[in-house]
C-alpha cells in the first residue's frame, strides 16, 4: 500500500483537507450572519441620507453596500463548493488527476482563496491542492486561463471593478422603497448618466495649430539657372520672358555645362584665398623677425657706446 500511496500522492489531503474545509464552512456561516447585520445598518444609513437630501454621500455609500452583497453571495456559493469537496475527499485521494465533476469546485476554491481574506482556511486547502496537482493547476485557476472551469458567479461577485451606474440606481431605489423614503431620483439619474469627462466640466479642447514649414520652391528648368548665373541681386542682366520660356535640349545642356564650370572655379577661389592668407602670415612673421634683429643690433650699438664712454682715458689740457 505504501507504493500505491506514493504513486497516487495519497496522504497529502486526507484529514488535513477535511479539517480545513470544516473550519472554512463554519467560518463562512459566522461571517454571513455578521454581514447580514452590517448590511441592514448600512442600508438604513443610506435611507437616512436620502431623507436628509444628502444624495452625494448616499451614492458613495451604495457602492460599499453592493460590494458587501456581492461578497455575501460569493460566500454562499463557496460554502456549497466546500461541502461538495468535503463529501468527496476520498475520491480526490484515490485519483491522481482532479476528477471532472470536481474541477469546478476545486478551481473555484483555488481562485477564491487569495481574494477572501476573511477565510484563511481556504489558503491551507489551496496549498494542499498545489501539493496534490502541481503549481500549473493552481496558476491556471488563479489566472483564469481558458482551460479552467471557475464558477462565473464567483468571478463576477469577487471582482474589484466598480459597480455600473444602473445597478447603483437600482439599489438606491430599493432602499428608498424599503424604508418608505419620498425620494426624487431625477438628480441622481442625471448624475449617473453623465460621462466621466463631463464630471470635470467637460473635456478640455486644446487647439493646436498645425505648423506649416515653408520649403523653398525649386523650379526645374534653364530659366532659374540662367537667372542665377546672369543676374545677382538685380545687378546682372535679366533675360526676356521669351528666353525663359524656351526649355529646349540645347539650353539644358548649356546650363549643365555652366554648373560644371562653376564648381572648379569655386574650388580655385578657395585655394587661392587659402594660399594668400598663408603668404600674408609668412610676410608678417618675416617683418617681425627683421624688426627684432634691428632692435637687437641697435641695443648692441648703444651698449658699445656706453662702454667706450666709460673707459676713455682722461687727457689733461
Amino acid at each position: 500500500m505504501s507504493v500505491l500511496n506514493q504513486l497516487f500522492n495519497r496522504g497529502l489531503l486526507g484529514a488535513k483537507c477535511k479539517t480545513c474545509l470544516n473550519l472554512a464552512i463554519s467560518r463562512i456561516k459566522l461571517l454571513q450572519n455578521k454581514r447580514d447585520v452590517q448590511l441592514k445598518l448600512m442600508r438604513k444609513e443610506i435611507a437616512q441620507f436620502l431623507q436628509a437630501g444628502q444624495e452625494a454621500i448616499a451614492r458613495i455609500r451604495v457602492e460599499h453596500v453592493i460590494r458587501e452583497q456581492n461578497t455575501w453571495e460569493a460566500y454562499e456559493v463557496l460554502e456549497l463548493f466546500c461541502e461538495f469537496v468535503l463529501a468527496r475527499v476520498p475520491i480526490l485521494e484515490s485519483q491522481r488527476e482532479c476528477p471532472t465533476e470536481l474541477q469546478e469546485a476545486v478551481a473555484s476554491i483555488i481562485f477564491s482563496a487569495p481574494r477572501c481574506s476573511d477565510l484563511p482556511d481556504l489558503l491551507h486547502v489551496r496549498t494542499l491542492f498545489a501539493s496534490k496537482y502541481g503549481k500549473d493547476f493552481i496558476a491556471a485557476a488563479s489566472e483564469l486561463r481558458p482551460d479552467t472551469s471557475v464558477n462565473r458567479t464567483i468571478i463576477e461577485k469577487l471582482s474589484v471593478s466598480a459597480p455600473p451606474p444602473e445597478l447603483k440606481l437600482k439599489v438606491l431605489k430599493e432602499i428608498a422603497l424599503e424604508y418608505n423614503v419620498d425620494w426624487d431620483s431625477t438628480k441622481t439619474e442625471t448624475e449617473f448618466s453623465r460621462k466621466p469627462e463631463d464630471l470635470l466640466n467637460g473635456p478640455k479642447k486644446i487647439s493646436v495649430q498645425p505648423q506649416v514649414r515653408s520649403r523653398p520652391e525649386i523650379r526645374e528648368g534653364p530659366s532659374n539657372v540662367d537667372h542665377s548665373l546672369n543676374g545677382k541681386h538685380g545687378g546682372g542682366y535679366l533675360q526676356s520672358p521669351k528666353s525663359r520660356k524656351s526649355t529646349g535640349p540645347s539650353t539644358i545642356e548649356s546650363t549643365t555645362r555652366d554648373r560644371d564650370a562653376i564648381k572648379p572655379s569655386n574650388e580655385i577661389n578657395k585655394t587661392t584665398r587659402s594660399s594668400q592668407s598663408s603668404s600674408d602670415v609668412l610676410e608678417r612673421a618675416r617683418s617681425a623677425i627683421s624688426a627684432a634683429q634691428r632692435a637687437s643690433a641697435n641695443a648692441r650699438a648703444a651698449a658699445e657706446l656706453v662702454k667706450n664712454a666709460n673707459f676713455t682715458p682722461f687727457k689733461p689740457t
